[in-house]
């Protein structure tokens, strides 16, 4: 992957989020703010006004300009989460203009690691980590096993969404979810669904 193509999946992470955005309000009505679409929307256009500023830098600064837009434009938790993870990327791909599948998937890690900290938080709490820790570990096994970055990208994007769906069946104990408790049954967490939507928008566009 060069830096040409990580700014088209920039740009169609971008389209998806604001194509979905509708989606997630209607999931954080249920069980948060019912902001979450709103606030990833806002953060998708500063994506995109930042892309055309990125075109001649590298691997990690894309990431770094991408994770400061979405810092600087997304309100709530989501915006430290999401931006964390773009930065903590742009520190492990820092100079890179060529990016192999371990880089990827070195950068992927980075960023999830990155979230559990900030957030304080781990898989199995109704978060994004149930959507992006099932990713990871499906990129790690592809990628090991030899498989392109697309097909890694593709199994990460699948486990995401499985992720997603079983949220559904975890009561929340992070952020305005947990003040539901139980009643937070039977939703999706808004966090993992955005996450799984732009891993398939990663996916799609490579």
């Amino acid at each position: 992957m060069n830096t040409k193509n990580l700014l088209e999946i920039m740009k169609a992470i971008s389209e998806k989020i604001e194509e979905e955005k509708d989606t997630l309000t209607e999931l954080d009505n249920a069980i948060g703010d019912g902001d979450h679409g709103i606030n990833m929307a806002r953060g998708a256009k500063a994506v995109m006004e930042k892309i055309p500023l990125l075109i001649t830098k590298d691997s990690g600064a894309i990431f770094k300009g991408i994770g400061m837009a979405i810092v600087s434009s997304v309100g709530g938790a989501s915006g430290a989460l999401y931006g964390t993870a773009f930065m903590k990327a742009g520190d492990v791909l820092k100079g890179k203009m060529e990016l192999s599948p371990e880089d990827f998937l070195a950068a992927f890690s980075a960023s999830v690691t990155g979230i559990k900290t900030r957030g304080k938080s781990t898989i199995g709490e109704k978060t994004m980590l149930d959507a992006l820790c099932p990713a990871e570990r499906a990129m790690r096994e592809a990628i090991q096993a030899k498989k392109s970055l697309k097909d890694a990208l593709l199994a990460a994007a699948d486990e995401a969404e499985k992720g997603a769906e079983r949220t559904k069946d975890l009561i929340a104990t992070k952020g305005r979810a947990s003040y539901l408790g139980e009643r937070s049954l039977g939703h999706r967490d808004p966090g993992a669904v955005s996450s799984s939507f732009m891993l398939r928008a990663m996916a799609d566009t490579l």
